[in-house]
């Protein structure tokens, strides 16, 4: 039986290559008329981090505050996906229509792009990853790595190119994470 996909799990830390990666998961969903639920993992605050700021703040006005800026935080990387996205489709008004949720997780990457992809249903996860030398071989990115070895789907790796350099300065999407 030759696999459906419906749902498409697109993992971004909109680094420079976040453009290039979105076109190939852009190129699926029109192939199989699929949906895809983008994922962007933003790490918890450190233990130490936590504990200075509860020292200055109080446990209560420190929990409130944190809260506060999570929920912004993540509110700005949503704007950022979706100017990356956008500015990746400026030539192909119906892009977009295959775009569902954009999912901030609180999460390390790997964790949040693979609890997305459980929650969500997706068929297949697309992400990027960028060759990483070493003596002798090369190396996968290591949230790459990690979603390999743990995904129970199919992982579509994009190889992002040396130098590359695409949309994120018309998107205003800074790097945030490489994956």
């Amino acid at each position: 039986m030759i696999p459906q996909i419906k749902t498409i799990a697109y993992a971004t830390g909109l680094g420079t290559g976040a453009p290039y990666v979105f076109r190939y998961a852009l190129s699926l969903a029109r192939q199989y008329d699929a949906k895809i639920e983008i994922v962007c993992g933003m790490a918890p605050l450190n233990t130490q981090a936590q504990r200075i700021a509860d020292t200055y703040l109080g446990d209560k006005k420190s929990d409130e505050f944190h809260r506060q800026a999570r929920e912004r935080v993540k509110g700005e990387i949503k704007n950022q996906v979706e100017a990356m996205c956008r500015s990746a489709i400026i030539d192909d008004p119906d892009g977009f229509k295959y775009v569902g949720t954009i999912n901030v997780i609180e999460a390390t990457p790997d964790q949040a792009v693979l609890q997305c992809a459980q929650r969500v249903g997706a068929d297949v996860i697309v992400m990027g990853t960028h060759r990483r030398t070493m003596d002798q071989g090369a190396l996968l990115g290591s949230c790459a790595v990690k979603v390999l070895h743990k995904s129970t789907i199919p992982v579509f790796l994009v190889r992002i190119p040396e130098g590359y350099a695409d949309l994120p300065s018309k998107s205003g999407a800074p790097e945030i994470i490489e994956f």
